[in-house]
């Protein structure tokens, strides 16, 4: 069955252009300023009049963590309520960040447990980073074979908490991956400075939220991308991507190695960074709502991510999406901080927000939130042109966005599982009306109407970066 889409405007990161599309057998087939129904490629085909809509390729966010495992709580979302929640968003597709598995084991032992959790119960496209416990040549040889025969072809290595690397592990994953034309994600937390900060606190009984912050300062994320960038250098360039980047400080040290000249590195950030700041911890409370790694920074680190945006020099933004319940989980760090849960809902939120509070308010440009929300995602986890694009051949996979449409965000309006948002009563302009799934409609006007096991498990080509 094919489907004609009129009278819309098309939005790529090259520009907005008025195009119809036409689409069958899941892809585009045909993008042309006027296709009518006389056109005999769309003979007997359905119609969808997208008047006064923006046309975006669907989403693709590649760091959430559905059904998280951090030991002390389990994320709310599992593969089907988190997919729908990114579906309703305008999300696509997304990559997922595996938890650790058991000590001592292989890589595989977490590629066959995220399969078993996300297979048959996805309802968007979805891959998988690999995650990095050790570096001894079995996990190394493993991760090369994750890659050829799993198409994952990213894995994650963490510079703080128990399952952290240290430089020598580093470089021998670094200088294999650099072969291997793998890519390297990275949480850039100095480890000994995070350290320091929560055990001094805990001691003096500085367990309150607004400690949180003071704990993990922007220092210890920018020694830490200075770190991964100078071992990524020594080890020939091996393609590296710093999660979730979050400070003026961390952003400096990216920018300092890209006017350098090395290669294949690349940055995201996430909309917290971007519209939240400190100030939120102050209420110890509320502040639970927000306790995440690295934690919200203040205004000028949110501004000069915004300029960063403006001017193309990151990447993309993601969502590190990993909700967790306020009234129940979140409160086990009630009295102290460092037994809070760490992360916060987003994967719905994300599209939106960027061009409410993004594109209506002049931040960036409209061909700039879909490079960064949909295009250069999709490049980074080697998607590309299948996924993030409006073109011949790509999956027909489309949001179909109302731009002047005014709402207030409430956890109410949302899908998740997560009984809040971290943007609670903002207001909102423009919102998703229709979500296309390789050419199925999934989400019509702010409902849900797919079913389970609907995503694909994508097997990744080489990253952008790579």
């Amino acid at each position: 069955m094919k489907t004609r889409i009129f009278g819309g405007t098309v939005v790529t990161e090259q520009g907005v252009f008025r195009k119809d599309i036409l689409i069958g057998d899941g892809r585009i087939l045909k993008t042309a300023e006027t296709i009518d129904e006389n056109d005999p490629d769309a003979a007997g085909a359905e119609e969808i009049n997208a008047a006064g809509k923006l046309i975006l390729p669907g989403a693709v966010d590649i760091h959430t963590h559905m059904d998280l495992d951090v030991g002390i709580a389990r994320a709310i979302d599992d593969f089907y309520s988190g997919t729908v929640a990114a579906a309703c968003g305008g999300t696509t597709a997304i990559v997922d960040h595996m938890a650790f598995g058991p000590k001592g084991c292989s890589p595989w032992h977490q590629v066959k447990e995220y399969h078993r959790l996300a297979d048959g119960n996805a309802v968007v496209d979805y891959g998988f980073h690999g995650v990095l416990q050790s570096a001894d040549s079995a996990a190394l040889d493993d991760m090369a074979e994750i890659a050829r025969t799993e198409g994952i072809t990213s894995f994650k290595v963490y510079m703080t908490y128990d399952g952290r690397l240290d430089d020598l592990e580093l470089m021998r994953v670094l200088e294999r991956a650099g072969k291997e034309h793998i890519l390297i994600c990275a949480h850039c937390e100095n480890h000994g400075i995070v350290t320091f900060f929560r055990e001094k606190f805990v001691r003096e009984g500085k367990t309150e939220t607004r400690w949180h912050p003071v704990s993990r300062p922007a220092e210890a994320e920018a020694e830490a991308v200075s770190r991964l960038l100078a071992l990524a250098r020594a080890a020939g360039e091996a393609p590296v991507y710093i999660v979730h980047l979050s400070s003026r400080r961390g952003l400096e040290e990216f920018r300092r190695a890209k006017k350098a000249g090395q290669e294949h590195i690349g940055a995201e950030t996430c909309p917290q960074y971007l519209l939240l700041d400190e100030k939120l911890y102050n209420d110890p409370q509320e502040g639970l709502k927000a306790v995440m790694a690295p934690p919200l920074r203040r205004q000028a680190d949110r501004d000069a991510l915004w300029q960063a945006l403006a001017e193309n020099e990151t990447d993309t933004v993601a969502t590190d999406h990993c909700p967790f319940t306020f009234a129940g989980q979140k409160q086990q760090g009630a009295e102290d901080f460092t037994k809070c849960p760490s992360g916060a809902p987003g994967v719905e939120e994300r599209l939106i927000l960027l061009y409410s509070e993004g594109v209506v308010k002049g931040r960036i440009t409209l061909p700039q939130m879909v490079k960064y929300a949909c295009t250069n995602p999709a490049r980074v986890a080697g998607l590309y042109p299948r996924k993030g694009t409006v073109e011949t051949g790509a999956d027909a996979d489309l949001v179909l966005l109302d731009p002047e449409k005014e709402w207030t965000m409430t956890t109410g309006r949302l899908h998740g599982k997560a009984d809040y948002t971290c943007y609670e009563g903002m207001k909102i302009r423009g919102a998703v009306e229709r979500v296309i799934l390789r050419g199925k409609t999934i989400v019509l006007n702010g409902n849900y109407i797919g079913t389970r096991g609907d995503g694909l498990y994508l097997r990744r080509g080489t990253s952008s970066l790579a």
